[in-house]
């Protein structure tokens, strides 16, 4: 009986599949045809892998329109090939506008770095992120709720994450060769639905450190009164 309902599970999917993909070319004539025969999106997202936090969506944007890499907590590492790889891809090949680092707020993540329980993989994941909150403490410890905490350490992260984009390789490059690119730091209210910009969008090399410690020495925790 439970196969029998998760085949039915999985076969609606497929028709969910078939009304979007119909709405869409309802809506769009010819855009399936045209999405085909190339890509040249102006955004990379970097985002969280929380199925709360839909790329596309979130922002209003069509398939063929932002190049998204998603993993735990939004991290970018000088160690994971896999979004250097994309990062490297989306900068010289597609040759994107933008590239938009984004958390959110309460992300399980950043919660679960900042308790002590054994998680595996994740600890090492996470790694960064506890160093991170350590760094901060006194900054974030000075905020009088658990919830705030949490979310001010996710504001931290997007600004680190952004720091980071900004040291690889590839974005030095691009901005020696004179190549318009713009990183940016973002972050998503779940319970509301909205993005807010966290100030820290860097488009040459000299100004990353400067901007980024001016976020952090103000950051722009959105309260949760403000937020409803």
């Amino acid at each position: 009986m439970a196969d029998s309902d998760e085949d039915h599970f999985l076969d609606g999917l497929f028709e969910n599949n078939r009304t979007w993909a119909k709405q869409v070319e309802q809506n769009h004539p010819g855009f399936f045809d045209k999405l085909a025969k190339q890509q040249a999106p102006r955004v990379l997202w970097i985002g969280c892998s929380d199925s709360r936090v839909p790329a596309n969506e979130i922002i209003g944007m069509l398939p063929g329109e932002v190049f998204v890499h998603r993993n735990v907590a939004n991290q970018v590492m000088m160690v994971d090939f896999n979004c250097l790889a994309v990062l490297q891809y989306a900068v010289e090949a597609l040759r994107v506008r933008h590239v938009i680092v984004c958390g959110h707020y309460g992300c399980g993540g950043v919660k679960a770095s900042l308790k002590n329980h054994e998680l595996g993989l994740l600890d090492n994941w996470l790694h960064g992120i506890n160093m991170l909150g350590r760094r901060h403490h006194d900054q974030i410890t000075a905020l009088p709720h658990k919830a705030e905490q949490v979310d001010a350490l996710c504001e931290i992260n997007v600004i680190e994450q952004v720091r980071n984009v900004c040291r690889t390789s590839i974005v030095q490059h691009a901005w020696r060769r004179g190549q318009d690119l713009s990183v940016h730091g973002w972050i998503y209210g779940i319970q509301d639905g909205l993005l807010h910009d966290l100030d820290v969008t860097v488009s040459e090399a000299k100004v990353v450190e400067e901007t980024l410690a001016a976020a952090i020495a103000a950051p722009r925790l959105v309260h949760k009164d403000e937020r409803r």
